[in-house]
Protein backbone atom coordinates (compact mmCIF):
# COMPACT_ATOMS: atom_id res chain seq x y z
CA UNK A 1 0.00 0.00 0.00
CA UNK A 2 1.53 3.09 -0.91
CA UNK A 3 -0.41 6.72 -0.31
CA UNK A 4 0.69 10.07 -2.36
CA UNK A 5 -0.30 13.41 -1.12
CA UNK A 6 -1.05 16.39 -3.02
CA UNK A 7 -1.96 19.70 -2.40
CA UNK A 8 -6.02 18.95 -2.41
CA UNK A 9 -6.47 14.95 -2.64
CA UNK A 10 -4.44 11.82 -1.69
CA UNK A 11 -4.65 8.92 -3.28
CA UNK A 12 -3.21 5.20 -3.11
CA UNK A 13 -0.99 4.61 -5.86
CA UNK A 14 0.89 1.54 -6.89
CA UNK A 15 5.06 1.22 -6.16
CA UNK A 16 5.76 1.96 -9.51
CA UNK A 17 3.95 5.31 -9.13
CA UNK A 18 5.91 6.58 -6.59
CA UNK A 19 7.53 10.16 -7.20
CA UNK A 20 10.78 11.07 -5.37
CA UNK A 21 9.22 14.66 -5.70
CA UNK A 22 5.93 14.02 -3.78
CA UNK A 23 5.19 12.96 -0.36
CA UNK A 24 4.69 9.31 0.02
CA UNK A 25 3.65 7.09 2.73
CA UNK A 26 3.97 3.44 2.28
CA UNK A 27 3.43 0.13 4.15
CA UNK A 28 4.56 -3.10 2.93
CA UNK A 29 6.12 -6.63 3.97
CA UNK A 30 9.08 -7.74 4.43
CA UNK A 31 8.60 -10.02 1.24
CA UNK A 32 7.66 -6.66 -1.12
CA UNK A 33 10.74 -4.55 0.92
CA UNK A 34 13.16 -7.23 -0.85
CA UNK A 35 11.99 -6.39 -4.46
CA UNK A 36 11.95 -2.73 -3.92
CA UNK A 37 14.50 -1.48 -1.81
CA UNK A 38 16.16 -0.96 -4.55
CA UNK A 39 14.30 1.77 -6.26
CA UNK A 40 14.49 3.36 -3.48
CA UNK A 41 17.69 3.88 -2.67
CA UNK A 42 17.69 1.65 0.78
CA UNK A 43 20.52 -0.97 1.09
CA UNK A 44 20.83 -4.57 1.75
CA UNK A 45 21.70 -5.00 5.81
CA UNK A 46 18.81 -2.80 6.74
CA UNK A 47 16.37 -5.34 5.04
CA UNK A 48 18.26 -8.51 6.32
CA UNK A 49 17.45 -6.86 9.78
CA UNK A 50 14.25 -6.44 8.70
CA UNK A 51 14.06 -10.51 7.87
CA UNK A 52 15.25 -11.22 11.56
CA UNK A 53 12.65 -13.46 12.99
CA UNK A 54 10.38 -11.70 15.81
CA UNK A 55 11.96 -13.11 18.58
CA UNK A 56 15.43 -11.79 17.76
CA UNK A 57 14.28 -8.61 16.63
CA UNK A 58 15.40 -5.78 18.62
CA UNK A 59 14.78 -1.84 18.65
CA UNK A 60 17.44 0.33 17.33
CA UNK A 61 18.27 3.72 14.92
CA UNK A 62 20.49 3.93 11.79
CA UNK A 63 21.19 7.29 10.17
CA UNK A 64 22.49 7.02 6.16
CA UNK A 65 23.16 10.18 3.92
CA UNK A 66 19.87 9.66 2.78
CA UNK A 67 17.55 8.26 4.82
CA UNK A 68 17.00 7.18 8.74
CA UNK A 69 16.48 3.05 9.62
CA UNK A 70 14.27 2.51 12.75
CA UNK A 71 13.40 -1.04 14.08
CA UNK A 72 10.86 -0.86 16.80
CA UNK A 73 8.96 -3.53 18.93
CA UNK A 74 5.59 -2.44 20.00
CA UNK A 75 4.63 -3.18 23.68
CA UNK A 76 1.01 -4.09 24.12
CA UNK A 77 -0.28 -5.46 27.20
CA UNK A 78 -2.30 -9.11 26.81
CA UNK A 79 -0.33 -10.18 23.62
CA UNK A 80 2.34 -12.92 23.95
CA UNK A 81 4.04 -11.29 21.05
CA UNK A 82 5.26 -8.21 20.22
CA UNK A 83 4.49 -6.16 17.05
CA UNK A 84 7.46 -5.66 14.98
CA UNK A 85 8.04 -2.73 12.49
CA UNK A 86 10.99 -1.79 10.86
CA UNK A 87 10.35 2.58 9.41
CA UNK A 88 12.42 3.82 6.39
CA UNK A 89 12.24 7.87 6.53
CA UNK A 90 13.81 9.92 3.84
CA UNK A 91 13.01 12.89 1.84
CA UNK A 92 9.51 12.70 0.15
CA UNK A 93 8.93 9.12 2.11
CA UNK A 94 7.78 7.40 5.43
CA UNK A 95 7.81 3.64 4.77
CA UNK A 96 6.64 0.97 7.08
CA UNK A 97 7.78 -2.41 7.04
CA UNK A 98 5.56 -5.13 8.44
CA UNK A 99 8.02 -7.46 10.17
CA UNK A 100 5.25 -8.96 13.00
CA UNK A 101 1.80 -7.45 12.99
CA UNK A 102 -0.22 -10.13 14.42
CA UNK A 103 -3.37 -8.38 14.86
CA UNK A 104 -3.57 -5.96 11.58
CA UNK A 105 -3.55 -2.82 14.47
CA UNK A 106 -0.16 -1.65 13.08
CA UNK A 107 -1.89 -1.36 9.51
CA UNK A 108 -4.87 0.23 11.01
CA UNK A 109 -2.77 3.01 12.34
CA UNK A 110 -0.61 3.89 9.88
CA UNK A 111 -4.28 4.18 7.53
CA UNK A 112 -5.46 6.62 10.58
CA UNK A 113 -1.79 8.61 10.80
CA UNK A 114 -2.08 9.13 6.33
CA UNK A 115 -6.10 10.78 7.18
CA UNK A 116 -5.26 12.81 10.01
CA UNK A 117 -4.37 16.04 8.54
CA UNK A 118 -5.69 17.86 5.85
CA UNK A 119 -4.39 16.70 2.05
CA UNK A 120 -2.47 20.34 1.74
CA UNK A 121 -1.02 20.33 5.92
CA UNK A 122 0.52 16.94 5.18
CA UNK A 123 4.05 17.11 6.01
CA UNK A 124 6.79 14.15 6.44
CA UNK A 125 7.16 15.04 9.91
CA UNK A 126 3.59 15.21 10.70
CA UNK A 127 3.24 11.92 9.43
CA UNK A 128 5.98 10.37 11.70
CA UNK A 129 4.29 12.06 14.93
CA UNK A 130 0.58 10.97 13.68
CA UNK A 131 2.03 7.13 13.40
CA UNK A 132 3.63 7.38 16.90
CA UNK A 133 1.31 9.18 17.92
CA UNK A 134 -1.86 6.47 17.11
CA UNK A 135 0.74 3.76 18.35
CA UNK A 136 0.90 5.20 21.87
CA UNK A 137 -3.16 6.59 21.92
CA UNK A 138 -3.97 4.02 24.32
CA UNK A 139 -1.05 4.28 26.74
CA UNK A 140 -2.01 6.89 29.01
CA UNK A 141 -5.46 4.49 29.75
CA UNK A 142 -3.34 1.67 30.19
CA UNK A 143 -1.23 3.31 32.42
CA UNK A 144 -4.29 4.38 34.45
CA UNK A 145 -5.62 1.14 34.65
CA UNK A 146 -2.33 0.47 36.19
CA UNK A 147 -2.45 2.56 38.88
CA UNK A 148 -6.17 1.79 39.66
CA UNK A 149 -4.58 -1.81 40.24
CA UNK A 150 -1.71 -0.41 42.42
CA UNK A 151 -4.69 1.44 44.41
CA UNK A 152 -6.65 -1.61 44.71
CA UNK A 153 -3.60 -3.63 46.14
CA UNK A 154 -3.00 -0.56 48.44
CA UNK A 155 -6.28 -1.14 50.07
CA UNK A 156 -5.96 -4.48 50.43
CA UNK A 157 -2.47 -4.32 52.21
CA UNK A 158 -4.24 -1.50 54.51
CA UNK A 159 -7.26 -3.54 55.38
CA UNK A 160 -5.08 -6.29 55.90
CA UNK A 161 -7.22 -8.36 53.60
CA UNK A 162 -4.07 -9.41 51.47
CA UNK A 163 -4.95 -12.86 49.35
CA UNK A 164 -2.70 -15.86 48.14
CA UNK A 165 -2.20 -13.30 44.75
CA UNK A 166 -1.18 -10.90 46.21
CA UNK A 167 2.45 -11.04 45.30
CA UNK A 168 2.11 -12.75 42.14
CA UNK A 169 0.19 -9.74 40.74
CA UNK A 170 2.19 -7.59 42.38
CA UNK A 171 5.36 -8.98 40.27
CA UNK A 172 3.22 -9.28 37.44
CA UNK A 173 2.35 -5.49 37.31
CA UNK A 174 6.33 -5.08 37.93
CA UNK A 175 7.04 -6.78 35.10
CA UNK A 176 5.00 -4.96 32.84
CA UNK A 177 5.98 -1.90 33.94
CA UNK A 178 9.55 -2.98 33.04
CA UNK A 179 8.93 -4.00 29.89
CA UNK A 180 6.81 -0.24 28.92
CA UNK A 181 10.03 1.51 30.78
CA UNK A 182 12.22 0.30 27.89
CA UNK A 183 9.97 0.48 25.56
CA UNK A 184 9.76 4.21 26.26
CA UNK A 185 13.59 4.62 26.41
CA UNK A 186 13.42 2.79 22.76
CA UNK A 187 10.88 5.60 21.51
CA UNK A 188 13.00 8.45 23.16
CA UNK A 189 16.28 7.10 21.30
CA UNK A 190 14.56 7.13 17.94
CA UNK A 191 12.82 10.73 18.46
CA UNK A 192 16.25 11.78 19.43
CA UNK A 193 18.05 10.69 16.31
CA UNK A 194 15.15 12.06 14.11
CA UNK A 195 15.49 15.48 16.29
CA UNK A 196 19.00 16.12 15.60
CA UNK A 197 18.55 15.84 11.55
CA UNK A 198 21.93 14.80 10.60
CA UNK A 199 21.19 13.89 7.35
CA UNK A 200 18.90 16.82 6.54
CA UNK A 201 15.97 15.10 6.06
CA UNK A 202 13.40 16.96 7.53
CA UNK A 203 12.44 20.93 7.14
CA UNK A 204 13.63 22.82 10.66
CA UNK A 205 9.86 24.65 10.29
CA UNK A 206 8.36 21.22 11.29
CA UNK A 207 10.60 19.73 13.46
CA UNK A 208 8.61 21.28 16.31
CA UNK A 209 6.24 17.80 15.66
CA UNK A 210 9.23 15.63 16.57
CA UNK A 211 10.06 17.48 19.41
CA UNK A 212 6.56 17.37 20.58
CA UNK A 213 6.33 13.29 19.91
CA UNK A 214 9.51 13.43 22.60
CA UNK A 215 7.58 15.09 24.94
CA UNK A 216 5.00 13.02 24.88
CA UNK A 217 6.91 9.84 25.18
CA UNK A 218 8.67 11.14 28.04
CA UNK A 219 5.82 12.12 29.85
CA UNK A 220 4.73 8.33 29.42
CA UNK A 221 8.15 7.59 31.04
CA UNK A 222 7.72 9.32 33.64
CA UNK A 223 4.20 8.03 34.66
CA UNK A 224 5.71 4.46 34.14
CA UNK A 225 8.12 5.42 36.50
CA UNK A 226 5.87 6.44 38.86
CA UNK A 227 4.14 3.64 39.39
CA UNK A 228 7.16 1.46 39.53
CA UNK A 229 8.34 3.75 42.60
CA UNK A 230 4.94 3.05 44.20
CA UNK A 231 5.30 -1.01 43.38
CA UNK A 232 8.47 -0.54 45.16
CA UNK A 233 6.57 1.01 47.91
CA UNK A 234 4.03 -1.12 48.04
CA UNK A 235 6.56 -4.07 47.94
CA UNK A 236 8.05 -2.30 50.77
CA UNK A 237 5.14 -1.85 52.96
CA UNK A 238 4.62 -6.04 52.03
CA UNK A 239 7.89 -6.66 53.94
CA UNK A 240 6.82 -4.33 57.01
CA UNK A 241 3.33 -6.08 57.14
CA UNK A 242 4.83 -9.45 56.81
CA UNK A 243 6.86 -8.39 59.77
CA UNK A 244 4.44 -7.09 61.77
CA UNK A 245 2.68 -10.81 61.79
CA UNK A 246 5.74 -12.28 62.59
CA UNK A 247 6.53 -9.73 65.56
CA UNK A 248 3.21 -10.46 66.15
CA UNK A 249 2.64 -14.50 65.96
CA UNK A 250 6.06 -14.72 68.50
CA UNK A 251 4.57 -12.15 71.24
CA UNK A 252 1.81 -14.19 71.22
CA UNK A 253 3.62 -17.38 71.61
CA UNK A 254 6.13 -15.76 74.26
CA UNK A 255 2.87 -14.84 75.81
CA UNK A 256 1.46 -18.15 75.88
CA UNK A 257 4.76 -19.36 77.25
CA UNK A 258 5.28 -17.01 79.56
CA UNK A 259 1.78 -17.90 80.99
CA UNK A 260 2.21 -21.77 80.60
CA UNK A 261 5.83 -22.25 81.78
CA UNK A 262 5.24 -22.04 85.47
CA UNK A 263 3.09 -24.81 85.18
CA UNK A 264 6.09 -27.17 83.52
CA UNK A 265 7.47 -25.78 87.21
CA UNK A 266 5.12 -27.20 89.30
CA UNK A 267 4.90 -30.18 87.25
CA UNK A 268 8.76 -30.89 87.58
CA UNK A 269 8.20 -30.00 91.48
CA UNK A 270 5.73 -32.11 92.20
CA UNK A 271 7.54 -35.00 89.79
CA UNK A 272 10.46 -34.97 91.94
CA UNK A 273 8.42 -37.77 94.03
CA UNK A 274 9.93 -37.30 97.12
CA UNK A 275 8.93 -38.96 99.91
CA UNK A 276 8.25 -36.51 102.34
CA UNK A 277 6.35 -34.40 100.26
CA UNK A 278 3.41 -33.66 102.58
CA UNK A 279 1.00 -33.39 99.82
CA UNK A 280 1.41 -36.85 98.41
CA UNK A 281 -0.10 -38.11 101.83
CA UNK A 282 -2.87 -34.98 102.04
CA UNK A 283 -6.49 -35.96 100.83
CA UNK A 284 -6.91 -32.55 99.07
CA UNK A 285 -3.52 -32.81 97.11
CA UNK A 286 -4.49 -33.47 93.86
CA UNK A 287 -7.01 -31.16 94.11
CA UNK A 288 -4.47 -28.70 95.46
CA UNK A 289 -2.31 -28.91 92.69
CA UNK A 290 -4.94 -28.33 89.85
CA UNK A 291 -6.33 -25.28 91.76
CA UNK A 292 -2.81 -24.04 92.16
CA UNK A 293 -2.10 -24.47 88.63
CA UNK A 294 -5.52 -22.73 87.58
CA UNK A 295 -4.58 -19.73 90.16
CA UNK A 296 -1.41 -19.65 88.66
CA UNK A 297 -2.63 -18.69 84.94
CA UNK A 298 -4.79 -16.56 86.27
CA UNK A 299 -2.63 -14.27 88.07
CA UNK A 300 -0.07 -14.24 84.68
CA UNK A 301 -3.20 -13.28 82.52
CA UNK A 302 -4.14 -10.39 84.79
CA UNK A 303 -0.45 -9.47 84.87
CA UNK A 304 -0.20 -9.99 81.62
CA UNK A 305 -3.09 -7.48 80.91
CA UNK A 306 -1.70 -4.85 83.24
CA UNK A 307 1.54 -4.87 81.32
CA UNK A 308 0.14 -4.48 78.32
CA UNK A 309 1.59 -7.63 77.15
CA UNK A 310 -1.87 -8.30 75.20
Amino acid sequence: MFIEFGNETRKEISVGEVNAEKLTAGYIGVDELKTVYEKFGLTANTVESCLAKAEYFRSGVEVYDSFTFTELRITSPGQLNDDCVSLYIKKNLFLVIDVADNDGSIKQRFVTACGRYPCGAVTLEKLIYAFFDAILSGDVKILEETGTKLSDIEEQLISNKVDDGFVANLLEIKKELLRRHNYYEQILDITDELEDNENDIFDSDYLMYISNLSKKVERLKEDTDSLKNTVEHIQSAYSSYLDMNLNSTMKTLTVLTSIFFPLTIIVGWYGMNFKYTPEFEWRYGYIYVILLSVLTVIALVLLGKKKKWF
